[in-house]
C-alpha cells in the first residue's frame, strides 16, 4: 500500500463492492480506529477521492451517532455500456437511490431539456446531489 489515503480508499471501495445497493454507511471515528488513523484523514479521503465528478456522493452527519453515507451514483465501469442520462437515471432507480416519483419527475425533466447528453448528465448529477442532501 502506497500510503494511508490509499488504504482508506481501498477499504471503502471494498465495502461498496460488497454492498449491492451501492451505498455504504460508516462512522468516521469507528473507521479511523479500525484503520489506526485520525478522523480528519478519513474526511480528506472522502473529500478528494469520493467526489461527484468521480461518481460518488457523500453525505455527512456530525455529532453523537453521526455517520458518513457514500453513494455510488454512476454504475461501475463494468456495467457501463454507453452512459446516457437516461441509463444513469435507470441505474439509480434500480438501486433505490431515487423513488418512483423522483424517477418519473427526473425522466420528464430529461425529456424536455434542450441540451446535449453531457450537460444532461451534469444536471442530473447536480439534481441528485441536492435531493440526497434533504433526505
Amino acid at each position: 500500500m502506497r500510503n494511508l489515503a490509499d488504504a482508506i480508499e481501498n477499504f471503502i471501495m471494498r465495502q461498496l463492492l460488497e454492498d449491492s445497493e451501492d451505498t455504504v454507511l460508516v462512522q468516521r471515528n469507528e473507521l479511523a480506529d479500525k484503520l489506526s488513523c485520525a478522523p480528519s484523514q478519513i474526511s480528506y479521503v472522502l473529500s478528494t477521492r469520493f467526489t461527484p465528478e468521480k461518481g460518488y456522493l457523500v453525505e455527512s452527519r456530525r455529532g453523537s451517532g453521526g455517520f458518513v453515507r457514500i453513494v455510488r451514483v454512476t454504475p461501475p465501469k463494468k456495467e457501463q455500456h454507453r452512459e446516457t442520462a437516461q441509463s444513469l437515471l435507470e441505474h439509480w432507480a434500480q438501486r433505490g437511490v431515487v423513488t418512483g416519483r423522483e424517477y418519473a419527475l427526473l425522466k420528464y425533466m430529461l425529456e424536455i431539456m434542450n441540451a446535449d447528453e453531457k450537460k444532461k448528465i451534469t444536471v442530473l448529477q447536480n439534481a441528485i446531489s441536492k435531493m440526497l442532501s434533504v433526505r
